[in-house]
């Protein structure tokens, strides 16, 4: 039980990732207020974990008063918040040229300016603990570059300077800021793009250790971030990526 009387909010929760790292949290003894777009989503997730052990808020990051309510009812609801982990995103392929302006937009809103406004109504609660965790979810393409995901790219770099500029800033207050860095892993998300046998086959072999990840594995790491057993990590950035950023 890593995490037990721990409060904990993870966004997107209602699949993939975040649904994994929510579960994961809950199991070693966390009380975790998942959010997400779609409300059936999080009420299945809710289910899983035990309603006594897990509170649902509809909530888009990429609208500030939706940060704010989804901070309050965490606090209000289980009467704290310790651990963050800002893993909602979004990913919309193009290049410099195709890429449109709403999409760069909407890119950034949801994937730093969300993570950011979410950060900033924690850490009050987070301070009045005497301390916390931030978890925030980049990529791959944190540290390195991809065909055509030229916003997606950049906004995952911007998460990585966040993180390390949050570290320092709240290092003092016992408030740590970490991120992690996945490569590709079986989600809806990563569906959407449809890859034939061929591409699969392709971006498989990017990942040393021969498979896609799973958002298990991302969890994990998660557990461990948010935990005491990383108590003297922060500012730091986790590759959880099959070997994709060692090639």
């Amino acid at each position: 039980m890593r995490l037990a009387n721990k409060i904990a909010i993870v966004t997107g929760g209602g699949s993939g990732i975040g649904r994994a790292i929510a579960i994961a949290f809950a199991r070693e003894g966390a009380r975790v207020v998942i959010s997400g777009r779609t409300q059936d989503k999080l009420d299945s997730v809710v289910r899983e974990i035990k309603p006594a052990h897990c509170l649902a808020v509809q909530a888009d990051t990429g609208i500030e008063d939706d940060n704010r309510r989804l901070a309050e009812a965490a606090a209000k609801h289980f009467g704290g918040i310790n651990i963050l982990v800002n893993n909602a995103g979004v990913l919309l392929a193009g290049n410099a040229e195709s890429q449109t302006g709403d999409e760069w937009e909407q890119t950034f809103n949801i994937n730093v300016r969300g993570v950011w406004q979410l950060s900033r109504e924690a850490l009050p609660h987070m301070r009045s603990a005497g301390g916390g965790s931030i978890i925030n979810m980049g990529s791959v393409l944190s540290t390195v570059a991809a065909r055509n995901r030229v916003a997606y790219a950049t906004s995952k770099g911007a998460v990585l300077a966040l993180t390390k500029a949050m570290a320092l800033d709240h290092a003092e207050e016992k408030i740590r800021v970490n991120c992690i860095c996945p490569g590709i892993v079986e989600t809806e998300m990563v569906a959407r793009f449809g890859m034939d046998e061929e591409g699969r086959r392709r971006r498989t072999a990017m990942h040393p250790m021969g498979r896609f990840g799973q958002p298990e594995d991302i969890a994990g790491a998660a557990v461990f971030l948010a935990g005491d057993e990383s108590a003297w990590i922060t500012g730091a950035a986790f590759p959880v990526d099959g070997g994709y950023t060692a090639m």
